[in-house]
């Protein structure tokens, strides 16, 4: 069975529908959703179809990402409340000012005195309502522009904190200097800025690196589809389309 008709019709397309996908390594959530929107009109024969996501993963994070199709857009708010859980590695011992890959090294700091017992620790302390800064390389807006396009221009920004919720922070391997943990948390954290505080509490330094979100509200990332059903990247990541498998 043709995998458009088995999963994607066009009238259930314009009522609405909520799907997950598994985002690779290096897409933004911006070239999913018109990948996705570009293919679902080719395959059903529309000519407009609404496509958004609720709730951007960065270009080096992987995992899931919601899809809502049609009048199941104006859901996008609604979805993005969910719990979110992520896992991933910290790595100690460096900073970096986006506070994860995208940028380099500008820092480092000494992990001698980190012990298995003061990483656990530490992690208990983020547990609950915390106050947390944005990275200054994020997609928030401040005086119409993004703050990554500030950042980037080499100019500074005033940020304010908000006020997250971690319910969970468990370390699942410590292998120093990576650290790989699980956390649930609210909408709205940014485990890069996680991954730097969190080296701060250690008296060192840390940035976030490798993310993968595996539940969104009640969305697991077990059902999400791949992007390979759809679309392929080569060696120089340009996107190619590819013939649809049953």
């Amino acid at each position: 069975m043709d995998f458009f008709k088995q999963h994607f019709k066009a009238e259930t397309l314009l009522d609405g529908q909520v799907f997950a996908i598994d985002k690779p390594l290096g897409w933004t959530s911006f070239q999913v959703v018109n990948k996705i929107r570009w293919h679902l009109k080719n395959e059903t024969g529309l000519k407009k179809l609404k496509v958004g996501h609720a709730g951007t993963l960065d270009p080096l994070a992987t995992g899931l990402l919601l899809l809502c199709t049609g009048k199941k857009t104006k859901t996008i708010n609604e979805l993005q409340q969910g719990k979110k859980t992520y896992e991933g590695t910290f790595s100690l011992g460096a900073t970096t000012p986006s506070y994860d890959l995208e940028t380099e090294i500008e820092s480092r700091y000494p992990t001698d005195h980190i012990k298995e017992d003061l990483v656990h620790q530490a992690a208990q302390e983020f547990i609950g309502e915390i106050a947390q800064y944005p990275p200054l390389f994020s997609a928030l807006k401040k005086e119409g522009k993004r703050l990554y396009e500030l950042a980037r221009e080499g100019k500074t920004t005033d940020l304010k904190a908000r006020t997250v919720h971690i319910s969970k922070f468990e370390i699942k391997k410590i292998a120093l200097p990576e650290i790989y943990f699980l956390v649930e948390c609210s909408k709205g954290t940014y485990i890069r800025s996680l991954a730097h505080d969190f080296g701060v509490k250690l008296d060192s330094g840390a940035y976030l690196s490798s993310l993968k979100r595996t539940e969104s509200g009640s969305y697991s990332l077990k059902d999400a589809f791949t992007m390979e059903s759809v679309v392929q990247v080569d060696s120089d990541k340009n996107i190619k389309s590819v013939k649809l498998n049953s």
